[in-house]
């Protein structure tokens, strides 16, 4: 099962491969996680992205496969995997192709104005780097993290400009991916409203095993 999730920051696509992977056994890959601890280690590669994650930029695509690459060599992913929020540019798809052949593509459909706030309310644990939300998912104590205690901020890809600007970059350079993958036929369209997540999930489990049962 190689399986991409496409959709916008804030789209709940990865939040939804955790239940995905949960269920079949295979690891969720997020690019944006990896290049984060990157960040966070203060390692070279972590130190030449770490300006552009913050401004909402894209990172290089030859640093973004660098990782990738390596993460897909783990015996974990004999089986399969989910690749959460890549490929986000059509150069990525290509490069994308020579390393795995991908099975099945799931694009979260969410209006625009729905993301900005979602993405826009979302406050993250300094320590743990738990994300809370103003409207969605508050901490029992405002300005602390309730796993932790640590100090809740707005990373600069939090505030609304940076999201807009997120958006637009997304409008513009992934939604071309809808067209690569439909296509070659493995792509299925979930549109997240603002059901309750477990009715969601269960939304997103069943178009998975459609797939899979054709």
């Amino acid at each position: 099962m190689k399986i991409v999730f496409l959709g916008a920051p804030g789209s709940g696509k990865g939040t939804h491969a955790n239940f995905v992977s949960e269920k079949y056994g295979i690891p969720k890959i997020s690019t944006g996680d990896m290049l984060r601890e990157e960040v966070k280690k203060g390692t070279v590669l972590g130190k030449e992205v770490e300006g552009i994650m913050e401004s909402g930029g894209l990172v290089p695509d030859d640093k973004v496969m660098a990782i990738l690459k390596e993460r897909l060599k783990q015996p974990d992913c004999k089986k399969g995997f989910i690749l959460d929020g890549f490929p986000r540019t059509v150069n990525q798809a290509k490069m994308l192709d020579g390393v795995a052949d991908i099975e099945f593509a799931l694009f979260f459909d969410v209006d625009r104005e729905e993301l900005i706030k979602r993405l826009s309310g979302r406050w993250t644990c300094k320590d743990c780097g738990e994300i809370y939300h103003e409207d969605y998912k508050k901490p029992k104590e405002e300005g602390k993290c309730d796993r932790c205690g640590g100090e809740l901020y707005q990373r600069e890809d939090q505030k609304i400009e940076s999201v807009k600007k997120r958006l637009d970059l997304y409008e513009k350079e992934t939604l071309p991916l809808l067209k690569i993958y439909e296509d070659r036929g493995v792509l299925r369209k979930v549109h997240m409203d603002d059901a309750p997540i477990e009715e969601n999930a269960k939304k997103v489990i069943s178009v998975v095993e459609e797939r899979f049962a054709e």
